[in-house]
């Protein structure tokens, strides 16, 4: 005697259930939903502990000046600035008003 075949219809209703009482989504289309992306565990929080924290020169001169340290980098860059400067490379100045702007003078 064969066994009698369950009716799709019975399997749906299943499933539906199934998904109501574990709180998964009932997706009887097989339609991507990324479900499988937002239920993975979250790769920021491991990759934070992996990698070490990075000193910061230029916070540690700040928070104790008493150890008498020098950021060479950016004395460094300073002075390139300043050299700049002084050929007329530098930064332009900024506009104190709207009229002041280079772009105020250029109409199309």
């Amino acid at each position: 005697m064969a066994a009698a075949a369950i009716r799709p219809m019975r399997l749906a209703a299943l499933t539906k259930t199934r998904c109501s009482i574990f709180q998964t989504a009932y997706n009887p289309t097989s339609a991507r939903t990324g479900a499988k992306y937002l239920r993975a565990r979250l790769r920021g929080p491991s990759m934070v502990k992996y990698y070490p924290a990075e000193a910061n020169i230029a916070q540690i001169i700040r928070q104790w000046p008493e150890l008498e340290m020098r950021n060479y980098a950016e004395e460094e860059r300073l002075q390139d600035v300043e050299d700049k400067k002084k050929r007329g490379k530098g930064a332009p100045k900024k506009a104190k008003e709207k009229g002041d702007s280079r772009r105020a003078g250029r109409k199309r």
